[in-house]
């Protein structure tokens, strides 16, 4: 797992293949509750299993972060997860995004007052 700061504005979540209680998530929307005014990417690229614990704290994320006008992306979302939203009926609650790159262009302006980091 990896928690980046991005810039000011942007955290990245990176969420390891061992994911299963989503610990990163947890940390994510304690940040967002202490600090808010940031957008939160998270990224699935090496992520294999959504678990319902996963997918209560993504949920407690979207709510806070819309709640101060912020985004939450999710990227880099495997076939079999993006199943997993589709079934439940959340693929339309959430923002997806191809990989880190697209999530960041996606934010627009935020991200072009970030230095581009290397994560």
């Amino acid at each position: 797992m990896a928690v980046v700061q991005v810039s000011e504005q942007i955290l990245l979540i990176v969420l390891s293949r061992e994911s299963r209680c989503g610990n990163e998530l947890d940390i994510a929307a304690g940040m967002a509750d202490t600090k808010p005014g940031r957008h939160v990417i998270v990224d699935f690229s090496a992520t294999q299993v959504l678990t319902s614990g996963m997918l209560s704290q993504l949920l407690v994320l979207e709510r806070q972060l819309g709640a101060v006008e912020k985004d939450l992306i999710l990227c880099s979302v495997p076939p079999s997860i993006m199943r997993v939203f589709k079934c439940v009926g959340l693929q339309s609650l959430f923002r997806f995004a191809a990989d880190r790159t697209a999530a960041l262009e996606s934010l627009g302006a935020a991200w072009a007052n970030a230095a581009r980091p290397r994560v």
